[in-house]
């Protein structure tokens, strides 16, 4: 646990040699959405992951967040590590904050790589009407909904209970928390800064992703210095639904 003047952050590292890499989750998910990527990489590289502000076991301010308070939550636990530069991948508001990284600490960090992300999520009356929704009706009653949004059907019914483990914690993330990202997702729009992005990036995208389409990474790879775009099996949670390949692309980018 690391210690902040406002709240707690719950990380965990794993391996023990070889360049750093951050794994950032994305809403509504804790640092276990990235074991498949840990077990496969933490032999190579030094895998930091930790749940997010009002997430898994972190603390929860009181909201709402802003971009630059998780991406300073980020640079927070680096410091605190002793972690000069690191290797960076984020799914998601996890790929947002990388983007910010990117933008606004980039001699930080090495190589980024964005999945599942966009420089601008949806929009802020969309993000509005999340936030009072949440607060009328809680997480339990997004569940059915985020499943389809995350998954593919035929991932769902061959992973049964892969898919349950995720939404049950996605059921658990207090609304406070829950609530203070969506209002960072309302205000988030970075189109106009990726141009400042100096590090090789690859964006990973799922092909049937209906929250970020492949068409979103691409416009982020197109637009920063060094990009390159990959697609791949799957619906919003990639590196869940295509682990392996996943792994594979992730760890030829980075080597």
């Amino acid at each position: 646990m690391l210690e902040l003047p406002t709240h707690t952050l719950h990380y965990r590292i794993d391996g023990e040699n070889g360049p750093w890499l951050l794994l950032c989750n994305s809403l509504g998910t804790d640092l276990s959405m990235w074991d498949a990527q840990a077990q496969a990489l933490s032999t190579q590289f030094r895998v930091l992951r930790y749940d997010r502000r009002g997430h898994g076991r972190s603390g929860t301010p009181p909201p709402p967040y802003s971009l630059a308070d998780l991406g300073g939550d980020v640079l927070a636990l680096m410091d605190a590590l002793k972690i000069e530069r690191a290797h960076f991948c984020g799914l998601s508001i996890g790929g947002l904050v990388g983007q910010w990284l990117g933008i606004h600490a980039g001699a930080r960090f090495d190589k980024l790589v964005i999945c599942a992300s966009a420089a601008k999520i949806g929009s802020a009356e969309g993000w509005q009407a999340r936030i009072a929704q949440v607060e009328r009706d809680g997480l339990a009653a997004l569940v059915p909904a985020t499943a389809d949004r995350w998954f593919t059907s035929d991932f769902i019914a061959r992973e049964p209970d892969a898919v349950q483990a995720v939404l049950a914690r996605f059921a658990e993330v207090s609304t406070e928390g829950y609530n203070g990202c969506c209002a960072a997702l309302a205000a988030a729009d970075l189109r106009a800064d990726l141009t400042r992005i100096a590090n090789p990036l690859l964006a990973i995208s799922g092909d049937d992703d209906p929250v970020c389409t492949p068409a979103d990474l691409q416009a982020i790879a197109d637009a920063v210095a060094n990009g390159h775009h990959v697609a791949l099996p799957g619906r919003h949670i990639v590196n869940i639904e295509s682990a392996e390949a996943f792994n594979a692309v992730l760890l030829g980018f980075l080597r």
